[in-house]
């Protein structure tokens, strides 16, 4: 056994059974640290999508965190028509990693500009 260090607070030896501890606080992650803001998530996704595919995107229709970073949609015009209507728009979704980085984007869905959703 060490030494007693009289200016550290010792534990007690029982606690009542209905006593609970505090919670313990949690120092954040290293990770969590760099992690980027929604307005950088939002212009990092349309940036590196616009990369990837030669298309500069419309908008960001949806931006929400997860687990790993973020996840957008992002809108983005395919083929230029006239009238502007009849234009064929895709929405992209987009994973971000917690830095800002393009993980995957797939597309799920194409539709002319004109298009409104219907109700399910």
């Amino acid at each position: 056994m060490g030494t007693v260090d009289p200016d550290r607070p010792r534990r007690s030896a029982s606690r009542a059974s209905g006593e609970k501890r505090p919670p313990a606080r949690r120092k954040p992650s290293s990770s969590r640290a760099k992690a980027v803001d929604p307005g950088s998530a939002m212009s990092s996704a349309t940036e590196q999508l616009a990369k990837l595919l030669g298309r500069l995107p419309e908008s960001v229709s949806s931006l929400k965190p997860t687990d790993s970073g973020w996840e957008a949609q992002v809108e983005v015009l395919e083929l230029e028509r006239i009238p502007d209507t009849t234009s064929v728009l895709a929405s992209y979704r987009v994973s971000l990693d917690e830095e800002g980085t393009l993980i995957s984007f797939e597309r799920t869905r194409r539709y002319t500009r004109g298009t409104i959703d219907r109700p399910f």
